[in-house]
């Protein structure tokens, strides 16, 4: 009894012995690798492909399951790894990625690890950062077999400009009439959305010249995520919609195309009819502001950057009153000449060399094809017969007739700022509140930077947001 009693104790002991053998070799296994994971992220920050390559077993594969379509979906192997980093780093000045959590599984061959990617963008263009989730499989020898990379497409999407390429909301093309001629736009419909729910909506509109794939567009995909219905439209004469001349900048036929562009909202099954919102960037501020004046029908209205002139402002831009008078004389002769011939007169939208272009200068968002400079917009056409109608408008007579909830965001770097807070100070309506933001640049460089710049546009996203939720 005693002999089997002994032997039972000795079992017991090597086992016991043996599991803490094995519990010591797992926790040695786990420190490993996780040191390998630390070393991975190290090779990172040092730029260093072949360190990092080293630390992968031959057949390894790194996956990006969130790579959306429009980020590398991985590689396998060795070789297609190193392919993989090598361009990258000369793209950016820079990357840190500190770890927040870095555990080993209980099989220590897994390794989890929570850690931020700082990558400062190329050209002063800012830093994107993401929050990352990865786990690392090892194999004897202790190098990476499977790493897979979990990052949000949406922030890293948007952090390389590449949100037009991702879809966070639904986006339908539609066409509504306005005065017999035909527009085409798109509705964004909000996230989670449901069809038999009624949501407030929201019509967009970008500064002058623009098609409905520049700022517009993006504010109305920005304000569909915080749960709202938008339209963005080719205004007559631009884009995808009809009119003649083309790229004629007519504020009245602008102003009537977004009360026409309210009016076909009040007719989608989907939209709140009685909350309706108005929102413009730039010049689409201005026509914004006065269509809101005139039209019952929107609720509320709130403006970005705000182009708001009158005749003494335009002189400050055009070449005081000689460049204005030249400007409108040109516009009368192309005008009589469209009426006796249907020949256009056209002029450049943008040039940094022709000084007759309706905007002579180095703006460049407007030059740029990562920016403004799309297929869908020409630089190469601007109506002659728009500068009568534009010089001539003055929207501060509608402030007067403004009752209704107002939101303005602005700031000094931004342009004609006084004329933004004299059309403010002169709406009757108690509900309206100006948001002035700081800035170090001069006016009106900041304005470009509420047309795509995400420190800016998510600014007014979030502020107008709150305006529009409580107000519709």
């Amino acid at each position: 009894m005693k002999k089997i009693f002994s032997l039972a104790v000795i079992l017991i002991l090597v086992s016991c012995t043996g599991s803490q053998k094995n519990n010591e070799m797992n926790r040695e296994i786990a420190t490993k690798n996780k040191e390998t994971v630390k070393a991975f992220f190290k090779a990172l920050e040092n730029e260093n492909v072949d360190a990092l390559v080293s630390l992968f077993a031959k057949d390894a594969k790194h996956i990006n399951p969130y790579h959306s379509g429009i980020f590398p979906e991985g590689a396998q192997g060795k070789e297609a790894i190193k392919a993989y980093w090598t361009p990258v780093f000369p793209n950016f000045d820079g990357m840190t990625f500190p770890i927040e959590e870095i555990y080993a599984m209980e099989d220590p061959s897994k390794v989890y690890v929570k850690y931020t990617g700082n990558i400062k963008l190329k050209n002063n263009a800012g830093v994107y950062s993401n929050t990352y989730y990865s786990t690392f499989d090892f194999d004897a020898d202790g190098k990476i077999t499977n790493y897979v990379e979990i990052f949000n497409p949406i922030v890293a999407a948007r952090g390389f400009g590449l949100l037009n390429k991702i879809k966070a909301v639904e986006m339908k093309k539609v066409n509504f009439k306005s005065e017999g001629l035909t527009i085409v736009g798109n509705i964004f419909l909000p996230s989670n959305y449901d069809p038999n729910k009624k949501y407030p909506a929201i019509v967009c509109s970008g500064s002058w010249t623009t098609v409905k794939e520049q700022m517009a567009g993006l504010y109305a995909e920005r304000f569909a995520e915080k749960g709202f219905i938008t339209l963005v439209f080719d205004f007559r004469n631009y884009g995808e919609s009809e009119g003649l001349p083309r790229a004629w900048e007519n504020p009245e036929m602008k102003i009537q195309d977004i009360k026409n562009a309210v009016a076909y909202l009040k007719t989608v099954p989907e939209v709140d009819s009685n909350n309706i919102g108005a929102f413009g960037v730039c010049a689409g501020s201005m026509y914004t502001l006065m269509a809101a004046s005139e039209d019952d029908n929107i609720k509320a209205v709130a403006t970005t950057a705000s182009w708001l002139h009158d005749a003494e402002a335009v002189k400050l831009f055009y070449g005081g009153e000689e460049g204005v008078s030249k400007r409108i004389a040109a516009a009368q002769e192309a005008k009589k000449k469209y009426a006796e011939t249907g020949e256009f007169s056209y002029i450049k939208a943008i040039s940094t060399t022709d000084e007759t272009a309706a905007m002579f200068g180095e703006f460049d968002y407007y030059l740029n094809p990562e920016r403004g400079a799309i297929p869908q917009w020409s630089a190469d056409q601007f109506a002659v017969a728009t500068w009568e109608d534009w010089l001539t408008l003055d929207p501060f007579p509608s402030a007067q007739k403004l009752e209704k909830p107002l939101f303005m965001v602005h700031s000094n770097g931004c342009v004609l700022p006084d004329y933004t807070k004299k059309y403010f100070e002169a709406v009757p309506s108690k509900n309206k509140e100006l948001v002035w933001v700081e800035t170090a640049l001069a006016s009106p460089m900041h304005q470009f930077a509420f047309y795509d710049q995400e420190e800016e546009v998510a600014l007014a996203v979030n502020k107008t947001s709150d305006f529009f939720h409580k107000n519709l």
